[in-house]
């Protein structure tokens, strides 16, 4: 449930509310909406049942969350979360793009990405240093020298760094070179990962598992907020039906619905969400013109010669294409494409 405080409600009342909670065994979140307090009381409901809560100072009302997402839930908090990395605010009618290659190859190629993308107004590098990889026998990523490459890359160009964790054991590695974890598909409901998210003092971009639902991707992102992380940017990268002429279906209704279930920004991948290099610049447009907060592209400047998704990578030129389009989108339905 959560507790909404009256506007001139003092810090002690408020203190007092989140303490007597706690006491009750309740696991509580703080956050603020117009002005207002607003408590989140996570446990058995039926403890408070006989608690006289609108009694204690500063309570206006008590209003139950029936829905099993809480933290996270529209419902716990009517604005929408900006996420504020070093300045760079994703969420709250600001487009951030991501830009970089599917996995780190060497330094020479990502320090020219860097360059090329920024260039062109993406505020975030994105690449693989670590890789899932169907079979057992493809290119998994250089480690900790990518992780090293994606700093050096990102920091010459005034971007900010985003990678894959896909172990806990890599958590501290990661999180010493990268500004925003990204949690891949496979990885959606590795549920102790999860729980350890929620200790970590980064944002996390948690994409959507390969046959997941809304309701399934919004719980994931709870187990993270329920460990005390609230900084979560969610993910629609396509999910996997019927159709074979795309790699996945991205489903771009996902993302109004997610900002209506949701106060979390939400994000687009049109490269894992279509497969396909001539869908990427029409998907990107659509999903900006849905809502998107932000998206996430494969950019590489020999696709052919790519040791991983080189199908649905986009050229340098292709992406100063995409951004100028972009920027177009955005200021047409009041957004604002965040480029420097």
């Amino acid at each position: 449930m959560i507790i909404v405080f009256k506007k001139d409600a003092a810090k002690a009342d408020i203190d007092h509310v989140q303490n007597r909670l706690e006491q009750f065994g309740f696991k509580t979140s703080m956050s603020e909406t117009n002005g207002r307090a607003i408590l989140g009381a996570i446990g058995d409901e039926r403890i408070l049942r006989e608690k006289p809560l609108f009694a204690m100072p500063g309570v206006e009302k008590v209003v139950p969350i029936s829905k099993p997402y809480k933290l996270v839930s529209s419902d716990f908090k009517k604005t929408e979360t900006v996420i504020d990395i070093k300045g760079v605010k994703i969420g709250g009618g600001n487009v951030v793009v991501m830009a970089g290659p599917c996995s780190v190859e060497n330094r020479d190629m990502l320090m020219y990405l860097a360059e090329r993308t920024s260039k062109a107004g993406a505020r975030i590098l994105r690449g693989g240093a670590f890789k899932p990889r169907t079979s057992p026998y493809a290119f998994q990523g250089l480690g900790e020298e990518g992780l090293k490459y994606l700093r050096e890359a990102a920091d010459a160009h005034n971007m900010l760094v985003i990678t894959e964790l896909m172990d806990p054991r890599d958590m501290d590695l990661i999180c010493k070179y990268t500004d925003i974890i990204q949690i891949g598909a496979r990885n959606m409901q590795n549920f102790r990962l999860l729980k350890d998210l929620g200790t970590v003092r980064k944002p996390v971009m948690l994409k959507r598992g390969l046959a997941a639902t809304m309701k399934e991707l919004l719980m994931a992102a709870e187990y993270v907020a329920a460990g005390g992380n609230d900084d979560i940017i969610l993910c629609e990268r396509g999910i996997r039906t019927f159709e074979t002429e795309t790699r996945n279906t991205l489903d771009l209704s996902a993302i109004p619905v997610l900002k209506s279930m949701s106060h979390l920004p939400v994000v687009a991948d049109p490269s894992h969400g279509t497969g396909r290099r001539d869908c990427i610049l029409p998907m990107s447009q659509a999903a900006v013109a849905a809502g998107a907060d932000g998206l996430i592209v494969e950019v590489h400047q020999c696709p052919e010669e790519a040791l991983s998704d080189g199908d649905q990578s986009i050229l340098p030129d292709d992406f100063d294409v995409l951004m100028k389009r972009l920027n177009i989108i955005a200021e047409t339905i009041g957004r604002k494409l965040t480029t420097a």
